[in-house]
């Protein structure tokens, strides 16, 4: 049994791999047992090097610095805390809200620096796995 420890937005995981059948495994998140069917890509063919690395802007940043977008949840669990509000100014890193996931505390950190346009959840709402938390402009 393999074990691997990883963090995801400072949030800490533990997964146990139980049993590797094809294409399909069974790990144990945190206590939590999934099964994980893997999905695989045809190789690609190899690049040559690039002399520097380049970045990709996927979108425009409005006026101020600030990026659009949303901050969502890192996997299910129900919020217990919530550490800013609407017309915030936030920043990359900030703590944003707490989400008790697994009878753990998991900080909700922005990736994004911006104004908080708006909170789409309250204290107490229970979340899934990818639902918008937090809208940023």
């Amino acid at each position: 049994m393999k074990t691997y420890k990883f963090k995801v937005n400072s949030t800490p995981y533990e997964a146990k791999i139980l049993k590797e059948d094809g294409d399909v495994i069974s790990l144990e998140l945190n206590g939590t047992s999934y099964d994980v069917t893997l999905e695989r890509e045809e190789e690609k063919p190899k690049e040559a090097p690039k002399a520097a690395p380049t970045a990709v802007a996927s979108g425009s940043a409005p006026a101020g610095g600030g990026a659009q977008g949303t901050i969502n949840s890192p996997l299910p669990g129900t919020i217990t805390e919530i550490f800013c509000k609407v017309g915030d100014a936030i920043s990359v890193g900030q703590k944003v809200m707490t989400l008790e996931a697994m009878k753990m505390e998991n900080d909700i950190e922005s990736d994004k620096a911006g104004t908080v346009k708006e909170i789409k959840v309250n204290k107490s709402d229970s979340v899934m796995e990818g639902d918008v938390l937090i809208v940023v402009g």
